[in-house]
Protein backbone atom coordinates (compact mmCIF):
# COMPACT_ATOMS: atom_id res chain seq x y z
CA UNK A 1 0.00 0.00 0.00
CA UNK A 2 1.34 3.44 -0.97
CA UNK A 3 1.34 6.16 1.61
CA UNK A 4 1.61 9.86 0.92
CA UNK A 5 3.75 11.92 3.27
CA UNK A 6 2.82 15.57 3.62
CA UNK A 7 5.72 17.89 2.77
CA UNK A 8 7.17 19.80 5.67
CA UNK A 9 8.73 23.25 5.90
CA UNK A 10 12.17 21.64 6.07
CA UNK A 11 11.43 19.76 2.85
CA UNK A 12 10.60 23.02 1.10
CA UNK A 13 13.80 24.58 2.44
CA UNK A 14 15.88 21.65 1.17
CA UNK A 15 14.24 21.70 -2.26
CA UNK A 16 14.66 25.48 -2.63
CA UNK A 17 18.19 25.52 -1.18
CA UNK A 18 17.32 28.05 1.52
CA UNK A 19 16.71 28.13 5.25
CA UNK A 20 13.38 27.29 6.87
CA UNK A 21 13.22 30.89 8.11
CA UNK A 22 13.41 32.12 4.51
CA UNK A 23 10.68 29.69 3.46
CA UNK A 24 8.50 31.00 6.29
CA UNK A 25 9.07 34.62 5.19
CA UNK A 26 8.07 33.79 1.62
CA UNK A 27 4.95 31.84 2.62
CA UNK A 28 3.88 34.66 4.93
CA UNK A 29 4.50 37.35 2.33
CA UNK A 30 7.18 39.12 4.33
CA UNK A 31 9.43 41.69 2.62
CA UNK A 32 13.21 41.47 2.43
CA UNK A 33 13.52 38.32 0.26
CA UNK A 34 15.10 38.41 -3.20
CA UNK A 35 12.80 37.71 -6.13
CA UNK A 36 14.81 34.69 -7.34
CA UNK A 37 14.65 33.22 -3.83
CA UNK A 38 10.88 33.70 -3.75
CA UNK A 39 10.64 31.99 -7.13
CA UNK A 40 12.67 29.03 -5.84
CA UNK A 41 10.40 28.64 -2.81
CA UNK A 42 7.24 28.87 -4.90
CA UNK A 43 8.67 26.28 -7.31
CA UNK A 44 9.33 23.96 -4.36
CA UNK A 45 5.77 24.49 -3.11
CA UNK A 46 4.41 23.44 -6.51
CA UNK A 47 6.77 20.48 -6.91
CA UNK A 48 6.05 19.05 -3.45
CA UNK A 49 2.33 19.89 -3.61
CA UNK A 50 2.65 21.78 -0.33
CA UNK A 51 -0.79 22.97 0.87
CA UNK A 52 -1.08 26.71 1.32
CA UNK A 53 -3.55 28.06 3.86
CA UNK A 54 -4.11 31.22 1.84
CA UNK A 55 -3.48 32.46 -1.69
CA UNK A 56 -0.01 33.65 -2.55
CA UNK A 57 0.59 37.37 -2.74
CA UNK A 58 -0.05 39.09 -6.00
CA UNK A 59 3.59 40.00 -6.40
CA UNK A 60 3.25 42.85 -8.78
CA UNK A 61 3.63 44.99 -10.56
CA UNK A 62 2.84 47.98 -8.39
CA UNK A 63 2.28 51.39 -9.99
CA UNK A 64 3.87 54.43 -8.35
CA UNK A 65 1.78 57.49 -9.20
CA UNK A 66 3.48 60.84 -8.78
CA UNK A 67 3.47 64.41 -10.00
CA UNK A 68 6.08 65.66 -12.41
CA UNK A 69 9.52 64.32 -11.52
CA UNK A 70 11.04 67.78 -11.95
CA UNK A 71 9.70 68.44 -8.44
CA UNK A 72 12.51 67.13 -6.21
CA UNK A 73 10.11 66.23 -3.40
CA UNK A 74 7.98 64.00 -5.63
CA UNK A 75 11.10 62.37 -7.05
CA UNK A 76 12.44 61.61 -3.56
CA UNK A 77 9.23 59.84 -2.52
CA UNK A 78 9.01 57.91 -5.81
CA UNK A 79 12.64 56.78 -5.57
CA UNK A 80 12.16 55.54 -2.01
CA UNK A 81 8.99 53.66 -2.98
CA UNK A 82 10.83 51.99 -5.85
CA UNK A 83 13.73 51.04 -3.57
CA UNK A 84 11.53 49.47 -0.88
CA UNK A 85 9.30 47.62 -3.34
CA UNK A 86 12.34 46.23 -5.15
CA UNK A 87 13.88 45.05 -1.89
CA UNK A 88 10.60 43.24 -1.15
CA UNK A 89 10.78 41.48 -4.49
CA UNK A 90 7.87 43.41 -5.96
CA UNK A 91 8.29 44.80 -9.50
CA UNK A 92 7.05 48.35 -10.02
CA UNK A 93 6.96 51.22 -12.45
CA UNK A 94 6.58 54.99 -12.07
CA UNK A 95 3.72 56.92 -13.67
CA UNK A 96 4.63 60.64 -13.60
CA UNK A 97 1.76 63.06 -14.21
CA UNK A 98 2.12 66.70 -15.13
CA UNK A 99 0.46 69.55 -17.01
CA UNK A 100 2.51 68.88 -20.15
CA UNK A 101 2.26 65.07 -20.16
CA UNK A 102 -0.02 62.19 -19.29
CA UNK A 103 -2.49 63.06 -16.56
CA UNK A 104 -3.01 60.99 -13.43
CA UNK A 105 -6.51 60.06 -14.60
CA UNK A 106 -5.16 58.88 -17.97
CA UNK A 107 -2.61 56.72 -16.17
CA UNK A 108 -5.35 55.21 -14.00
CA UNK A 109 -7.52 54.46 -17.03
CA UNK A 110 -4.60 52.55 -18.54
CA UNK A 111 -3.77 50.73 -15.31
CA UNK A 112 -7.32 49.36 -15.12
CA UNK A 113 -6.59 47.44 -18.32
CA UNK A 114 -3.52 45.82 -16.74
CA UNK A 115 -3.05 43.16 -14.09
CA UNK A 116 -1.47 45.30 -11.38
CA UNK A 117 -1.22 44.36 -7.72
CA UNK A 118 -1.38 47.78 -6.07
CA UNK A 119 -0.87 51.53 -6.32
CA UNK A 120 1.24 54.03 -4.39
CA UNK A 121 -0.02 57.57 -4.99
CA UNK A 122 2.29 60.47 -4.08
CA UNK A 123 0.58 63.86 -3.65
CA UNK A 124 -2.10 62.62 -5.99
CA UNK A 125 -5.62 63.61 -6.99
CA UNK A 126 -7.16 63.53 -3.49
CA UNK A 127 -4.84 66.41 -2.51
CA UNK A 128 -6.50 68.65 -5.13
CA UNK A 129 -10.14 69.49 -4.40
CA UNK A 130 -10.79 70.40 -8.06
CA UNK A 131 -10.11 66.85 -9.29
CA UNK A 132 -12.60 63.95 -9.18
CA UNK A 133 -12.02 60.89 -7.00
CA UNK A 134 -14.00 58.62 -9.33
CA UNK A 135 -10.89 57.25 -11.11
CA UNK A 136 -9.48 55.97 -7.83
CA UNK A 137 -12.89 54.72 -6.73
CA UNK A 138 -12.95 52.55 -9.86
CA UNK A 139 -9.46 51.26 -9.07
CA UNK A 140 -10.45 50.31 -5.53
CA UNK A 141 -13.72 48.76 -6.75
CA UNK A 142 -11.62 46.54 -9.04
CA UNK A 143 -9.94 45.10 -5.94
CA UNK A 144 -6.63 46.92 -6.40
CA UNK A 145 -5.31 48.20 -3.03
CA UNK A 146 -3.87 51.71 -2.87
CA UNK A 147 -1.93 53.81 -0.40
CA UNK A 148 -1.70 57.59 -0.57
CA UNK A 149 1.18 59.80 0.53
CA UNK A 150 0.38 63.44 1.40
CA UNK A 151 -3.06 63.17 -0.19
CA UNK A 152 -5.69 61.89 2.26
CA UNK A 153 -9.39 61.47 1.58
CA UNK A 154 -12.30 60.30 3.72
CA UNK A 155 -14.09 59.11 0.59
CA UNK A 156 -11.61 56.39 -0.39
CA UNK A 157 -11.15 53.01 1.25
CA UNK A 158 -7.36 53.15 1.23
CA UNK A 159 -4.31 53.85 3.40
CA UNK A 160 -3.10 57.41 4.03
CA UNK A 161 0.33 58.61 5.23
CA UNK A 162 1.27 62.29 5.48
CA UNK A 163 3.72 64.78 6.90
CA UNK A 164 2.09 66.92 9.60
CA UNK A 165 1.72 70.36 8.01
CA UNK A 166 0.58 71.78 11.33
CA UNK A 167 3.80 70.72 13.05
CA UNK A 168 5.86 72.04 10.15
CA UNK A 169 4.32 75.50 10.44
CA UNK A 170 4.43 75.52 14.24
CA UNK A 171 8.13 74.64 14.42
CA UNK A 172 9.03 77.18 11.73
CA UNK A 173 7.14 80.00 13.45
CA UNK A 174 8.54 79.05 16.87
CA UNK A 175 12.08 79.23 15.47
CA UNK A 176 11.50 82.66 13.94
CA UNK A 177 9.84 83.99 17.09
CA UNK A 178 12.83 82.84 19.12
CA UNK A 179 14.95 84.96 16.79
CA UNK A 180 12.80 87.99 17.66
CA UNK A 181 10.62 88.14 14.54
CA UNK A 182 7.06 89.34 14.99
CA UNK A 183 6.23 90.21 11.36
CA UNK A 184 6.18 86.65 10.00
CA UNK A 185 4.50 85.82 6.71
CA UNK A 186 3.35 82.54 5.16
CA UNK A 187 3.76 81.88 1.43
CA UNK A 188 2.02 78.75 0.11
CA UNK A 189 0.37 77.41 -3.02
CA UNK A 190 -3.26 77.62 -4.15
CA UNK A 191 -6.18 76.89 -1.85
CA UNK A 192 -7.19 73.89 -3.98
CA UNK A 193 -4.27 71.91 -2.57
CA UNK A 194 -4.83 70.23 0.80
CA UNK A 195 -1.24 70.79 2.08
CA UNK A 196 -1.68 74.53 1.45
CA UNK A 197 -5.01 74.60 3.27
CA UNK A 198 -3.56 72.72 6.22
CA UNK A 199 -0.57 75.05 6.50
CA UNK A 200 -2.85 78.08 6.34
CA UNK A 201 -5.11 76.68 9.07
CA UNK A 202 -2.12 76.02 11.33
CA UNK A 203 -0.73 79.50 10.65
CA UNK A 204 -4.00 81.19 11.58
CA UNK A 205 -4.19 79.14 14.76
CA UNK A 206 -0.94 80.78 15.78
CA UNK A 207 -2.58 84.21 15.72
CA UNK A 208 -1.70 85.58 12.28
CA UNK A 209 -4.14 87.53 10.13
CA UNK A 210 -4.82 87.69 6.39
CA UNK A 211 -2.20 90.42 5.85
CA UNK A 212 0.51 87.87 6.70
CA UNK A 213 -0.76 85.22 4.29
CA UNK A 214 -0.07 84.87 0.54
CA UNK A 215 -1.33 82.00 -1.59
CA UNK A 216 0.29 81.86 -5.03
CA UNK A 217 1.97 78.78 -6.58
CA UNK A 218 4.32 76.10 -5.22
CA UNK A 219 7.08 77.37 -7.54
CA UNK A 220 10.04 79.75 -7.42
CA UNK A 221 7.97 82.31 -9.29
CA UNK A 222 5.14 81.88 -6.80
CA UNK A 223 7.63 82.48 -4.00
CA UNK A 224 8.79 85.68 -5.65
CA UNK A 225 5.29 87.06 -6.04
CA UNK A 226 4.35 86.23 -2.44
CA UNK A 227 7.58 87.72 -1.08
CA UNK A 228 7.09 90.97 -2.96
CA UNK A 229 3.69 91.42 -1.31
CA UNK A 230 4.87 90.39 2.16
CA UNK A 231 7.90 92.69 1.99
CA UNK A 232 5.62 95.57 0.98
CA UNK A 233 3.63 95.04 4.17
CA UNK A 234 6.72 95.08 6.39
CA UNK A 235 7.40 91.38 7.05
CA UNK A 236 10.91 90.41 8.15
CA UNK A 237 10.53 86.63 7.92
CA UNK A 238 8.70 84.27 5.57
CA UNK A 239 7.70 80.63 6.00
CA UNK A 240 7.36 79.01 2.57
CA UNK A 241 5.30 76.01 1.49
CA UNK A 242 8.14 74.50 -0.55
CA UNK A 243 11.87 74.85 -1.04
CA UNK A 244 11.25 76.14 -4.54
CA UNK A 245 9.12 78.95 -3.12
CA UNK A 246 11.88 79.71 -0.62
CA UNK A 247 14.44 80.03 -3.41
CA UNK A 248 12.06 82.43 -5.16
CA UNK A 249 11.74 84.41 -1.92
CA UNK A 250 15.51 84.77 -1.67
CA UNK A 251 15.74 85.85 -5.31
CA UNK A 252 13.06 88.51 -4.81
CA UNK A 253 14.77 89.86 -1.69
CA UNK A 254 18.10 90.13 -3.45
CA UNK A 255 16.48 91.80 -6.43
CA UNK A 256 15.32 94.51 -4.04
CA UNK A 257 18.81 94.94 -2.61
CA UNK A 258 18.00 93.10 0.63
CA UNK A 259 20.22 90.55 2.32
CA UNK A 260 19.18 87.07 3.46
CA UNK A 261 19.15 86.50 6.40
CA UNK A 262 20.26 89.93 7.70
CA UNK A 263 17.21 91.77 6.29
CA UNK A 264 14.86 88.85 5.63
CA UNK A 265 14.74 85.37 7.14
CA UNK A 266 13.41 82.55 4.93
CA UNK A 267 12.25 79.03 5.85
CA UNK A 268 11.50 76.36 3.23
CA UNK A 269 9.67 73.05 3.25
CA UNK A 270 10.85 69.61 2.00
CA UNK A 271 14.64 69.77 2.50
CA UNK A 272 15.15 68.90 -1.15
CA UNK A 273 18.61 67.78 -2.32
CA UNK A 274 21.13 70.64 -2.57
CA UNK A 275 19.29 72.91 -0.13
CA UNK A 276 22.31 72.62 2.17
CA UNK A 277 24.45 74.01 -0.66
CA UNK A 278 22.43 77.08 -1.67
CA UNK A 279 23.70 80.53 -0.73
CA UNK A 280 22.77 80.93 2.00
CA UNK A 281 22.14 77.32 2.98
CA UNK A 282 18.39 77.04 3.46
CA UNK A 283 16.67 76.59 6.80
CA UNK A 284 13.85 74.22 5.94
CA UNK A 285 11.43 71.58 7.20
CA UNK A 286 12.51 68.06 6.31
CA UNK A 287 9.81 65.58 5.42
CA UNK A 288 10.53 62.10 6.86
CA UNK A 289 10.48 60.49 3.42
CA UNK A 290 11.81 57.06 4.38
CA UNK A 291 9.55 56.68 7.42
CA UNK A 292 6.43 57.68 5.48
CA UNK A 293 7.16 55.47 2.48
CA UNK A 294 8.19 52.51 4.66
CA UNK A 295 4.87 52.61 6.50
CA UNK A 296 2.90 53.00 3.27
CA UNK A 297 4.69 50.16 1.49
CA UNK A 298 4.40 47.82 4.48
CA UNK A 299 0.64 48.45 4.59
CA UNK A 300 0.32 47.93 0.83
CA UNK A 301 2.18 44.60 0.98
CA UNK A 302 -0.09 43.43 3.79
CA UNK A 303 -3.10 44.47 1.76
CA UNK A 304 -1.78 42.54 -1.23
CA UNK A 305 -1.77 39.54 1.13
CA UNK A 306 -5.42 40.13 1.94
CA UNK A 307 -5.22 42.22 5.11
CA UNK A 308 -7.65 45.18 4.94
CA UNK A 309 -6.08 48.62 4.97
CA UNK A 310 -6.64 50.91 7.94
CA UNK A 311 -8.18 54.08 6.50
CA UNK A 312 -7.10 56.28 9.42
CA UNK A 313 -4.57 58.86 8.23
CA UNK A 314 -1.14 58.43 9.83
CA UNK A 315 0.71 61.72 10.42
CA UNK A 316 4.50 61.87 10.66
CA UNK A 317 6.64 64.38 12.55
CA UNK A 318 8.78 66.65 10.34
CA UNK A 319 12.15 68.04 11.42
CA UNK A 320 13.18 71.69 11.24
CA UNK A 321 16.70 71.84 9.77
CA UNK A 322 18.27 75.14 10.83
CA UNK A 323 20.87 76.52 8.44
CA UNK A 324 21.95 80.03 7.42
CA UNK A 325 18.84 81.57 5.81
CA UNK A 326 17.39 82.61 9.19
CA UNK A 327 18.86 85.10 11.67
CA UNK A 328 17.75 87.50 14.44
CA UNK A 329 15.19 90.11 13.41
CA UNK A 330 16.71 93.32 12.05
Amino acid sequence: MNTTTKARLVDLAHAAGVSTATVSRVLNGKPGVRSDTRDAVHAAVAALNYPLDRPARRRGPVAIMTGELSNPSFAAFAEMADTLLYSAGVPNFVCPAGPSGTSEQQHLDTLLTMDIAGIVSISGMPANNTLPLEPYQRVLAAGIPAVFINSPSQELNAGFYSTSDAEAVASSVAHLRQLGHTRIGLAVGPDRFLPARRKVAAFRTLGFDEESLEMTQFTAEGGQVATARLLASGHTAIVCGSDLMALGAIREARGRGLRVPEDLSVVGFDDSPLMAFTEPALTTVRQPVRAIVSAAIAALLRSMDGTPLDTTEVLFHPDLIIRRSTAPAP
